[in-house]
């Protein structure tokens, strides 16, 4: 059946503008890591995209390696956009990233000018795009000048095969230094994507006032803290979970303790951890969008729901901080 959005798509989900410039981006995005790749139903990953649109969620960020294996995440998504989504193009916000390990031999991956380049071309090839609306330096490459990968996205830019360039994983001194760079060459940096959660707080320290003075929006990702702030792990650690199966978690990471603590305060305010957890990175102005996985249809309604949640109580805000620690630091 062809796919027409739901008329009502833009009633249901708040738009917050990032830094100082002309964008809009959802407050809460969809991320597609985990659950896009050739190791999952095509249909349901086209479910999920269909029901995110119609939510609201115009911004889908993707990587080169997202997927099993590397790049199936690109193609599928690209297969889905072909079919689904072709009329919806300008309605979208589709970013994608170059950075971490994606081919053999010296040039396939890091910063260099020669892989974030090829890597951009290769990620509008899988997915059938003219350009992205957002490119992303994934992550520092601590060999190359930052001069050259800034230049690298400067160009990616000035190309026409992104219309805003980001960056993924750097420092608060990274970040001051690439924004400095960016603004030099004439094409800002749009954002910065950093991990973030109510028990991993690092950008607190000095981050996100680095981001407000150059202008930047922030993008938080593993906001749940790889599934720790969810009711999953309330009562164990189940054997399909990702702290039983995944080398991304380890069942020592997984303090219950403090996941059911949250997870009170949360039922006070008639959220589930999950949505609190959510609503809690959005507390501060300064946190543009949050980057949600999903991996079927009702968990990614249950965790846009939380945009619907009431504020933070400075009771409740104190509460958490004496659970989590409000100057934690793990990345």
């Amino acid at each position: 059946m062809t796919y027409q959005a739901d008329e009502g798509r833009y009633e249901r989900q708040q738009y917050n503008r990032s830094g100082r410039s002309g964008l809009k981006l959802p407050a809460v995005s969809l991320g597609l890591w985990h659950n896009f790749g050739d190791n999952r139903p095509i249909e349901n990953s086209r479910a999920i995209l269909r029901r995110a649109f119609d939510l609201g969620v115009t911004h889908f960020d993707l990587a080169n390696n997202y997927g099993v294996p590397y790049g199936s995440a690109e193609k599928n998504f690209g297969r889905i956009m072909h079919e689904d989504f072709r009329q919806y193009r300008d309605e979208l916000i589709i970013s994608t990233k170059a950075g971490y390990d994606m081919w053999p031999g010296p040039y396939g991956e890091w910063g260099s000018r020669k892989y974030v380049l090829a890597s951009l071309d290769q990620s509008l090839q899988r997915m059938g795009l003219d350009y992205v609306d957002i490119f992303y330096s994934h992550r520092p490459d601590p060999q190359t000048p930052l001069e050259e990968t800034m230049g690298a996205l400067d160009r990616a830019v000035r190309s026409g095969k992104a219309l805003y360039a980001g960056i993924s994983n750097y420092s608060t001194e990274q970040t001051t230094q690439a924004a400095r760079i960016m603004r030099e060459l004439g094409t800002p940096l749009l954002i910065h994507q950093p991990s973030y959660s109510m028990i991993n707080r690092w950008i607190e320290d000095g981050l996100l006032d680095v981001v407000e003075e150059a202008g930047m929006g922030c993008i938080v990702f593993s906001p749940l803290a790889q599934g720790v702030l969810t009711d999953r792990y309330l009562d164990g650690v189940p054997a399909d979970s990702r702290a039983a199966t995944s080398r991304f978690l380890s069942p020592d990471r997984v303090d219950r303790e403090l996941a059911r603590d949250l997870n009170e305060i949360a039922r006070g305010r008639g959220q589930t951890l999950a949505q609190m957890a959510l609503s809690w990175t959005l507390r501060d102005p300064r946190v543009t969008s949050v980057l949600i996985g999903a991996s079927s249809v009702k968990q990614l309604e249950d965790n846009v729901a939380c945009v619907d949640g009431p504020a933070f109580t400075e009771d409740e805000l104190e509460a958490i901080d004496k659970i989590t620690g409000p100057t934690s630091s793990t990345r």
